[in-house]
Protein backbone atom coordinates (compact mmCIF):
# COMPACT_ATOMS: atom_id res chain seq x y z
CA UNK A 1 0.00 0.00 0.00
CA UNK A 2 1.61 3.48 -0.80
CA UNK A 3 -0.42 6.72 -0.15
CA UNK A 4 0.79 10.37 0.19
CA UNK A 5 0.61 12.18 3.63
CA UNK A 6 1.63 15.51 3.05
CA UNK A 7 4.23 15.00 0.01
CA UNK A 8 5.61 11.87 1.71
CA UNK A 9 4.46 8.29 0.93
CA UNK A 10 3.98 5.45 3.32
CA UNK A 11 5.00 1.94 1.92
CA UNK A 12 3.81 -1.44 3.59
CA UNK A 13 2.03 -4.35 2.76
CA UNK A 14 2.95 -6.27 5.61
CA UNK A 15 -0.27 -7.60 7.87
CA UNK A 16 0.68 -6.25 10.82
CA UNK A 17 1.83 -2.94 9.02
CA UNK A 18 -1.81 -3.47 7.04
CA UNK A 19 -3.05 -4.01 10.28
CA UNK A 20 -2.11 -0.56 11.89
CA UNK A 21 -2.47 1.59 8.87
CA UNK A 22 -6.11 0.61 9.25
CA UNK A 23 -6.17 1.66 12.73
CA UNK A 24 -5.21 5.12 12.06
CA UNK A 25 -7.62 5.12 9.51
CA UNK A 26 -10.60 4.56 12.33
CA UNK A 27 -9.43 7.26 14.80
CA UNK A 28 -8.34 9.58 12.38
CA UNK A 29 -11.95 11.76 12.14
CA UNK A 30 -12.29 11.93 15.48
CA UNK A 31 -11.33 14.90 17.25
CA UNK A 32 -9.72 12.97 19.87
CA UNK A 33 -5.98 12.89 21.29
CA UNK A 34 -3.93 9.65 20.00
CA UNK A 35 -0.28 8.44 21.72
CA UNK A 36 1.85 6.93 18.04
CA UNK A 37 4.85 4.95 19.72
CA UNK A 38 6.93 3.18 18.25
CA UNK A 39 10.92 2.31 18.11
CA UNK A 40 13.16 4.81 17.05
CA UNK A 41 13.27 4.88 12.99
CA UNK A 42 9.30 3.37 12.45
CA UNK A 43 8.19 6.37 10.68
CA UNK A 44 6.47 7.76 13.35
CA UNK A 45 6.08 11.53 12.74
CA UNK A 46 4.85 10.00 9.36
CA UNK A 47 1.99 8.40 10.82
CA UNK A 48 1.28 11.20 12.85
CA UNK A 49 0.76 13.31 10.30
CA UNK A 50 -1.28 11.08 8.49
CA UNK A 51 -3.80 11.27 11.42
CA UNK A 52 -4.46 14.85 10.02
CA UNK A 53 -4.64 14.45 7.02
CA UNK A 54 -7.15 11.51 6.94
CA UNK A 55 -9.06 14.09 9.68
CA UNK A 56 -11.72 16.54 8.52
CA UNK A 57 -8.69 19.17 9.85
CA UNK A 58 -6.83 18.13 6.62
CA UNK A 59 -7.33 21.42 5.14
CA UNK A 60 -5.94 23.78 8.67
CA UNK A 61 -2.39 23.78 9.72
CA UNK A 62 -0.47 21.03 11.25
CA UNK A 63 2.15 22.02 13.49
CA UNK A 64 4.80 19.74 14.52
CA UNK A 65 7.01 20.43 17.77
CA UNK A 66 10.42 18.35 18.92
CA UNK A 67 10.23 18.81 22.74
CA UNK A 68 13.23 16.85 23.06
CA UNK A 69 15.13 19.87 21.43
CA UNK A 70 13.81 23.18 23.30
CA UNK A 71 14.61 23.53 27.42
CA UNK A 72 11.59 23.90 29.10
CA UNK A 73 11.29 27.96 28.92
CA UNK A 74 11.81 27.91 24.95
CA UNK A 75 9.07 25.06 24.82
CA UNK A 76 7.01 27.07 26.74
CA UNK A 77 7.29 30.49 24.44
CA UNK A 78 6.89 28.49 21.60
CA UNK A 79 4.25 26.64 22.67
CA UNK A 80 2.00 28.99 24.36
CA UNK A 81 3.21 32.42 22.76
CA UNK A 82 4.39 35.36 24.49
CA UNK A 83 3.60 38.87 25.52
CA UNK A 84 5.93 41.83 24.59
CA UNK A 85 8.12 42.55 28.00
CA UNK A 86 7.19 38.98 29.20
CA UNK A 87 11.59 38.54 29.55
CA UNK A 88 14.61 40.06 28.68
CA UNK A 89 14.65 39.73 24.45
CA UNK A 90 10.74 40.06 24.16
CA UNK A 91 10.67 43.03 22.38
CA UNK A 92 7.41 41.95 20.74
CA UNK A 93 4.72 39.53 20.74
CA UNK A 94 4.80 36.22 20.04
CA UNK A 95 2.48 34.06 18.66
CA UNK A 96 2.93 30.15 19.88
CA UNK A 97 1.89 27.39 18.40
CA UNK A 98 -1.19 26.46 19.89
CA UNK A 99 -2.98 29.39 18.32
CA UNK A 100 -0.83 28.60 15.50
CA UNK A 101 -2.83 25.27 14.92
CA UNK A 102 -5.64 26.67 16.24
CA UNK A 103 -8.62 24.72 14.36
CA UNK A 104 -6.00 22.07 13.48
CA UNK A 105 -3.80 19.90 14.67
CA UNK A 106 -0.65 19.53 16.68
CA UNK A 107 2.19 16.94 16.74
CA UNK A 108 4.22 16.96 19.71
CA UNK A 109 7.25 14.60 19.16
CA UNK A 110 9.21 13.14 22.15
CA UNK A 111 6.44 13.59 24.33
CA UNK A 112 8.86 12.27 27.31
CA UNK A 113 11.24 14.67 27.43
CA UNK A 114 8.79 17.43 28.53
CA UNK A 115 8.87 18.66 32.26
CA UNK A 116 6.38 18.04 35.13
CA UNK A 117 5.34 22.05 35.05
CA UNK A 118 5.03 21.58 31.26
CA UNK A 119 2.85 18.61 30.81
CA UNK A 120 0.54 20.55 33.32
CA UNK A 121 0.29 23.34 31.56
CA UNK A 122 -0.31 20.84 28.28
CA UNK A 123 -2.97 19.24 30.42
CA UNK A 124 -4.78 22.29 31.09
CA UNK A 125 -4.97 23.13 27.87
CA UNK A 126 -5.94 19.99 26.25
CA UNK A 127 -8.62 19.83 29.13
CA UNK A 128 -10.36 23.05 28.90
CA UNK A 129 -9.06 24.27 25.69
CA UNK A 130 -7.67 27.63 27.13
CA UNK A 131 -3.94 28.91 27.01
CA UNK A 132 -2.41 32.17 28.24
CA UNK A 133 0.62 33.74 26.65
CA UNK A 134 3.75 33.81 28.60
CA UNK A 135 3.86 36.93 30.63
CA UNK A 136 0.07 37.74 30.02
CA UNK A 137 -3.33 37.76 31.49
CA UNK A 138 -5.65 36.92 28.94
CA UNK A 139 -7.23 33.68 28.29
CA UNK A 140 -7.25 32.71 24.80
CA UNK A 141 -9.50 29.74 23.66
CA UNK A 142 -7.91 27.16 21.18
CA UNK A 143 -9.35 24.17 19.06
CA UNK A 144 -6.19 21.48 18.52
CA UNK A 145 -6.13 18.29 18.06
CA UNK A 146 -3.24 16.90 19.56
CA UNK A 147 -1.14 14.01 18.25
CA UNK A 148 1.81 12.76 20.46
CA UNK A 149 4.60 10.50 19.83
CA UNK A 150 6.85 8.84 21.46
CA UNK A 151 9.66 5.93 21.56
CA UNK A 152 9.61 5.30 25.68
CA UNK A 153 7.20 3.47 27.43
CA UNK A 154 5.07 5.86 28.79
CA UNK A 155 3.24 3.85 31.16
CA UNK A 156 6.04 2.68 32.87
CA UNK A 157 7.14 6.30 33.21
CA UNK A 158 3.69 7.64 34.68
CA UNK A 159 4.28 4.40 37.39
CA UNK A 160 7.60 5.50 38.14
CA UNK A 161 6.16 9.30 38.79
CA UNK A 162 8.23 10.40 35.67
CA UNK A 163 4.84 11.31 33.65
CA UNK A 164 1.50 12.72 34.81
CA UNK A 165 -0.78 9.87 34.99
CA UNK A 166 -3.56 12.31 34.24
CA UNK A 167 -2.25 13.77 31.24
CA UNK A 168 -1.40 10.61 29.74
CA UNK A 169 -4.81 9.27 30.44
CA UNK A 170 -6.48 12.86 28.40
CA UNK A 171 -3.32 11.99 25.77
CA UNK A 172 -4.05 8.21 25.39
CA UNK A 173 -7.95 8.12 24.08
CA UNK A 174 -6.19 5.67 21.68
CA UNK A 175 -2.67 4.46 21.18
CA UNK A 176 -0.85 3.71 17.26
CA UNK A 177 2.13 1.42 17.74
CA UNK A 178 4.05 0.98 14.52
CA UNK A 179 5.25 -2.49 13.59
CA UNK A 180 9.36 -2.36 13.60
CA UNK A 181 10.67 -3.18 10.61
CA UNK A 182 12.08 -7.08 11.97
CA UNK A 183 8.09 -7.88 11.64
CA UNK A 184 7.79 -6.49 8.11
CA UNK A 185 9.60 -8.79 6.40
CA UNK A 186 7.65 -8.44 3.56
CA UNK A 187 7.71 -5.14 3.08
CA UNK A 188 12.02 -4.56 3.22
CA UNK A 189 12.76 -5.30 -0.54
CA UNK A 190 9.74 -3.03 -1.86
CA UNK A 191 11.08 -0.56 0.70
CA UNK A 192 14.48 -1.15 -0.32
CA UNK A 193 13.65 -1.03 -4.16
CA UNK A 194 11.79 2.50 -3.38
CA UNK A 195 14.90 3.94 -1.61
CA UNK A 196 17.12 3.05 -3.94
CA UNK A 197 15.20 4.26 -6.97
CA UNK A 198 15.37 7.70 -5.24
CA UNK A 199 18.69 7.74 -4.80
CA UNK A 200 19.53 6.60 -8.54
CA UNK A 201 17.08 9.59 -9.31
CA UNK A 202 19.64 11.92 -7.42
CA UNK A 203 22.63 10.82 -9.02
CA UNK A 204 20.72 11.14 -11.95
CA UNK A 205 21.51 7.85 -13.40
CA UNK A 206 19.20 6.69 -16.28
CA UNK A 207 18.13 3.50 -14.25
CA UNK A 208 18.32 1.50 -10.92
CA UNK A 209 19.51 -2.00 -11.88
CA UNK A 210 17.90 -4.07 -9.16
CA UNK A 211 19.45 -6.29 -6.60
CA UNK A 212 21.56 -9.15 -6.92
CA UNK A 213 19.93 -12.17 -4.91
CA UNK A 214 23.05 -12.37 -2.42
CA UNK A 215 22.07 -8.59 -1.40
CA UNK A 216 18.70 -9.19 -0.91
CA UNK A 217 18.98 -11.89 1.13
CA UNK A 218 21.47 -10.20 3.04
CA UNK A 219 18.42 -7.22 3.48
CA UNK A 220 15.99 -9.96 4.71
CA UNK A 221 18.86 -11.45 6.99
CA UNK A 222 19.70 -8.69 8.69
CA UNK A 223 17.73 -7.10 12.09
CA UNK A 224 17.25 -3.43 11.51
CA UNK A 225 17.59 -2.36 14.81
CA UNK A 226 16.86 1.15 13.40
CA UNK A 227 14.25 -0.05 11.33
CA UNK A 228 13.45 2.60 8.04
CA UNK A 229 15.84 5.12 8.36
CA UNK A 230 18.46 2.57 9.16
CA UNK A 231 17.16 1.28 6.21
CA UNK A 232 16.85 3.98 3.74
CA UNK A 233 20.41 4.87 4.83
CA UNK A 234 21.52 1.67 4.24
CA UNK A 235 20.28 1.40 0.53
CA UNK A 236 21.57 5.02 -0.22
CA UNK A 237 24.84 4.62 0.77
CA UNK A 238 25.23 1.30 -1.10
CA UNK A 239 23.86 2.83 -4.39
CA UNK A 240 26.32 5.77 -3.97
CA UNK A 241 29.12 2.98 -3.34
CA UNK A 242 28.14 1.00 -6.23
CA UNK A 243 30.95 0.97 -8.97
CA UNK A 244 29.05 0.15 -11.80
CA UNK A 245 25.49 1.63 -12.06
CA UNK A 246 24.43 -1.01 -15.02
CA UNK A 247 25.38 -4.13 -12.19
CA UNK A 248 22.65 -5.36 -10.00
CA UNK A 249 23.96 -4.01 -6.61
CA UNK A 250 25.63 -6.90 -4.95
CA UNK A 251 26.96 -5.26 -1.87
CA UNK A 252 25.25 -3.57 0.93
CA UNK A 253 26.82 -1.18 2.89
CA UNK A 254 25.12 -1.81 6.25
CA UNK A 255 28.10 0.00 8.44
CA UNK A 256 29.70 3.23 7.22
CA UNK A 257 32.68 2.90 10.02
CA UNK A 258 33.56 -0.56 8.38
CA UNK A 259 37.25 -0.35 7.34
CA UNK A 260 40.70 -2.24 8.23
CA UNK A 261 42.05 1.06 9.72
CA UNK A 262 40.75 1.65 12.76
CA UNK A 263 41.37 4.09 15.15
CA UNK A 264 43.35 3.24 18.20
CA UNK A 265 40.60 3.87 21.01
CA UNK A 266 38.43 1.37 19.31
CA UNK A 267 41.38 -0.87 19.36
CA UNK A 268 42.41 -0.55 22.61
CA UNK A 269 38.45 -1.21 23.63
CA UNK A 270 38.21 -3.91 21.27
CA UNK A 271 42.08 -5.64 23.21
CA UNK A 272 40.16 -4.37 26.80
CA UNK A 273 36.61 -6.41 25.68
CA UNK A 274 35.90 -9.49 27.81
CA UNK A 275 37.45 -12.57 25.51
CA UNK A 276 34.47 -14.58 23.50
CA UNK A 277 33.67 -17.79 25.35
CA UNK A 278 35.01 -20.79 24.10
CA UNK A 279 33.00 -22.50 21.53
CA UNK A 280 31.56 -26.11 22.96
CA UNK A 281 33.20 -29.11 21.75
CA UNK A 282 31.35 -31.24 19.47
CA UNK A 283 29.74 -34.53 21.14
CA UNK A 284 31.57 -37.01 19.14
CA UNK A 285 30.95 -39.33 17.91
CA UNK A 286 28.19 -38.69 16.04
CA UNK A 287 26.43 -39.29 12.78
CA UNK A 288 27.11 -36.52 10.34
CA UNK A 289 24.98 -37.15 7.55
CA UNK A 290 22.14 -37.24 10.02
CA UNK A 291 23.60 -34.18 11.92
CA UNK A 292 23.37 -32.03 8.78
CA UNK A 293 20.16 -33.67 7.63
CA UNK A 294 18.50 -32.40 10.73
CA UNK A 295 20.61 -28.89 10.58
CA UNK A 296 19.42 -28.39 7.18
CA UNK A 297 15.59 -29.50 7.94
CA UNK A 298 15.91 -27.22 10.92
CA UNK A 299 17.19 -23.93 8.55
CA UNK A 300 14.57 -24.36 6.14
CA UNK A 301 11.45 -24.84 8.84
CA UNK A 302 13.13 -21.27 10.78
CA UNK A 303 13.02 -19.74 7.52
CA UNK A 304 9.35 -20.64 6.63
CA UNK A 305 8.28 -19.62 10.09
CA UNK A 306 10.03 -16.05 9.38
CA UNK A 307 8.81 -15.76 6.20
CA UNK A 308 5.35 -16.31 7.51
CA UNK A 309 5.28 -19.48 4.89
CA UNK A 310 6.75 -17.20 1.86
CA UNK A 311 8.19 -19.54 -0.13
CA UNK A 312 10.57 -17.41 -2.54
CA UNK A 313 10.94 -14.82 0.92
CA UNK A 314 12.50 -18.20 3.03
CA UNK A 315 14.63 -18.98 0.18
CA UNK A 316 16.44 -15.65 0.00
CA UNK A 317 16.67 -15.82 3.77
CA UNK A 318 19.22 -18.49 2.63
CA UNK A 319 20.57 -17.77 0.22
CA UNK A 320 19.04 -19.95 -2.22
CA UNK A 321 17.22 -19.95 -5.29
CA UNK A 322 13.29 -20.81 -5.08
CA UNK A 323 13.69 -23.74 -7.89
CA UNK A 324 16.88 -24.49 -4.94
CA UNK A 325 14.38 -24.07 -1.92
CA UNK A 326 11.99 -26.30 -3.30
CA UNK A 327 13.75 -28.97 -4.06
CA UNK A 328 15.32 -29.19 -0.31
CA UNK A 329 11.75 -28.92 1.17
CA UNK A 330 10.90 -31.95 -1.30
CA UNK A 331 14.02 -33.61 -0.05
CA UNK A 332 12.69 -33.48 3.53
CA UNK A 333 9.32 -34.22 2.19
CA UNK A 334 8.34 -30.67 4.07
CA UNK A 335 5.23 -29.51 3.32
CA UNK A 336 6.04 -25.80 3.05
CA UNK A 337 2.96 -24.91 4.45
CA UNK A 338 1.55 -23.65 8.15
CA UNK A 339 0.70 -27.29 10.10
Amino acid sequence: MSAPTSGQQIIGEAPAFLEMLEHVSRVAPLNKPVLVVGERGTGKELIASRLHFLSERWEQNVVKVNCAALTESILESELFGHEAGAFTGATHTHIGHFERADGGSMILDELATITPRMQEKILRAIEYGEIQRVGGSDTLRVDVRIVGSTNSDLLALAASGGFRRDLLDRLAFDVITIPPLRERLEDILTLAHAFAVNMVSEMKRAYFPGFAPTAASALLRHKWPGNVRELKNTIERSVYRSGDPEQAISVIAFDPFDSPFKLADAVEDRAQAPAPRAQREPLLPTDLPQRLRETERGLLNAALEKARFNQSMAADLLGLSYHQFRGKLRKHKISGRPS
